[in-house]
C-alpha cells in the first residue's frame, strides 16, 4: 500500500521530470528503477566533483551524487518533526557507527552516519511513512540505510535544503 505522502512525493519528482523534458520525449507507463530519473530537475543540489549527499526535505528524499552521476538512490526518507527540523546547509560525515544506540532517545540507530551535532543518517525499523518525523535525523530503510552505509565515507559532503511539509 503507497501512503498518501509517498505517492505524492513521487509524483511531485515524476512532473519535475515530466516538464523538463521536450514535448516529443516519451515517458514511460510503468514506474523508473531508483535513480533512473533524475531526482534534482531544480537543481538545487550542488553539483561537484566528489561525493554529495543530497537530502531534499521538500520530497523526503535523498540520494547521493558525484558530479552529475547519480550514485546511490534516490530514496525515500523520513527527516524531523516540528520542533526537531533537520538542519539545512552544508555538513561532512563525521563519524560512522553501525550498531549507534541513542542514549538521548533510548533507541537502536543501524547504520549511523552522523553528519550534523547528534543528526545522521540511519535506518529505522518502522514505516517511514507513518508518524510525524524523526528527532532530526534522516531515517531510512534497513536495506536503504545499509547501501547507503557503503557508500559513503567519514569526510564525505551532505547538502540539506528545503522545508519539510508540515514543519
Amino acid at each position: 500500500m503507497v501512503s498518501t505522502r509517498m505517492a505524492s512525493r513521487g509524483a511531485a519528482v515524476l512532473l519535475a521530470v515530466v516538464t523538463a523534458l521536450p514535448a516529443a520525449t516519451a515517458v514511460a507507463a510503468s514506474p523508473a528503477p531508483p535513480g533512473a530519473l533524475d531526482p534534482d530537475v531544480a537543481r538545487k543540489c550542488p553539483v561537484r566533483s566528489y561525493r554529495v549527499a543530497c537530502i531534499d526535505l521538500t520530497h523526503q528524499l535523498t540520494w547521493v551524487q558525484k558530479g552529475k552521476k547519480v550514485i546511490y538512490g534516490p530514496v525515500p526518507v523520513r527527516t524531523g518533526a516540528a520542533g526537531y527540523k533537520t538542519r539545512t546547509g552544508w555538513h561532512r560525515i563525521f563519524w560512522k557507527h553501525k550498531n549507534h544506540w541513542s542514549s538521548l532517545y533510548g533507541t537502536p540507530m543501524p547504520y549511523s552516519q552522523f553528519f550534523s551535532g547528534g543528526q545522521a543518517f540511519h535506518a529505522v525499523d518502522d514505516d517511514i511513512d507513518s508518524g510525524d518525523g524523526s528527532y532530526g535525523c534522516v531515517n531510512l530503510r534497513p536495506a536503504e540505510a545499509r547501501k547507503l552505509w557503503g557508500v559513503l565515507k567519514v569526510g564525505d559532503r551532505v547538502y540539506v535544503w528545503g522545508r519539510k511539509p508540515g514543519t
